[in-house]
């Protein structure tokens, strides 16, 4: 149930990198933080690539909390 939540806040790509991009966090701390290889950031932001499973709850959540950080 937690999956399809996410699945419905997921960004669009170019909305989440601008997002990431907003709160100064690199794609490899990105990846670090979410336990996946920078590549799979970039397929994500990219939009050759969704995340999937318990890698897109943590994605949503993580922008989420940058996008909250980078607007207060």
């Amino acid at each position: 149930m937690k999956e399809l939540e996410a699945a419905r806040q997921l960004p669009p790509p170019r909305l989440a990198r601008e997002i990431r991009a907003a709160a100064g966090v690199s794609q490899a701390r990105m990846a670090e933080t979410l336990g996946v290889q920078r590549v799979t950031v970039v397929r994500w932001e990219n939009g050759t690539r969704r995340p999937r499973r318990e890698h897109l709850v943590a994605y949503v959540a993580l922008l989420q909390s940058l996008q909250r950080v980078s607007a207060a």
